[in-house]
């Protein structure tokens, strides 16, 4: 408290409270939405309705501004939210299959550039709206059908059959390119976190990779290996840092030894991503 030393007692009881409540305002501002679960091939999913996962950027639109899933303030030109209406949307910035980086460039720039005109917004879902999950989607595609906006999509669903369909569409997506697929129950009203009922698949692939290079670790992983340096087949030479033990950071696998590693596709340099260690494939 000594920074406030010269301030008079009376006016510090005005001022912590205001202070108090402004950080409980902000700690409150973060927005509470669906978080999907992992899909495990049990689940009965006969009925749902199934999508593709848009490898993009979560947007939510609280009426007012548009905010990450954290409930950072996104930064968008105005044409680019002229047309939305005054209630809840939730959706995915994105631009095409392979387009993530220059995305996610595109978003966190505080002054918004060009790059905003090859972004779309693709709604999955208009929070807080009244019934089940088509008549959620309908209430935006009836604004949408009255308010033009090139910009923005709502995301295709088609009914699941069960597993062996879910299997098939997936597969499709993979080969073309994209990321995987969100399942949802569309029977129920809307619910905030994972009680709605949202499951997500991704396809996943497996390489492997010659260590070159450790990278020390950092905060928790002082004294320990943070990262390792990669080298595929085909040249293309990335850091690796997640999908370790604290076993296996403290005993790194020794330069020249080849590893296996999971990953969800690849960027638009060629690099792995969402990329998590597996095993030493030889020591």
């Amino acid at each position: 408290m000594k920074y406030y030393r010269d301030v008079p007692r009376s006016f510090l009881f005005l001022i912590i409270p205001f202070c108090l409540l402004s950080t409980a305002f902000t700690a409150a501002a973060s927005p509470e939405l669906q978080t999907p679960q992992t899909y495990h091939g049990n689940e009965s999913i006969t009925g749902w309705y199934m999508s593709e996962k848009l490898d993009g950027i979560r947007g939510y639109w609280d009426g007012q501004r548009l905010l990450s899933k954290e409930g950072t303030l996104i930064h968008i030109p105005s044409w680019f939210t002229a047309q939305f209406p005054p209630f809840e949307l939730d959706g995915e910035l994105w631009a095409g299959r392979g387009n993530f980086q220059n995305v996610q460039s595109t978003v966190m720039d505080q002054n918004p550039s060009p790059q905003w005109y090859t972004i779309s917004y693709n709604i999955f879902e208009v929070p807080h709206a009244p019934g089940d999950f088509p008549t959620r989607l309908n209430k935006a595609q009836q604004w949408f059908d009255q308010h033009n906006a090139t910009n923005v999509h709502i995301i295709a669903q088609q009914p699941c059959t069960g597993h062996e369909h879910v299997q098939q569409f997936l597969k499709k997506i993979a080969k073309d390119g994209g990321e995987g697929v969100i399942i949802k129950d569309p029977s129920i009203p809307y619910r905030d976190g994972s009680g709605q009922r949202v499951l997500k698949i991704k396809h996943i692939e497996y390489m492997d990779g010659t260590v070159m290079g450790h990278t020390p670790g950092k905060g928790k992983y002082t004294g320990l290996m943070g990262s390792l340096t990669l080298k595929l087949e085909n040249g293309i030479i990335f850091k690796l840092g997640s999908g370790f033990s604290m076993n296996e950071r403290h005993y790194a696998p020794r330069i020249g030894a080849v590893v296996t590693f999971k990953h969800y596709g690849f960027s638009k340099n060629g690099t792995p991503r969402f990329a998590s260690f597996v095993k030493v494939k030889k020591p």
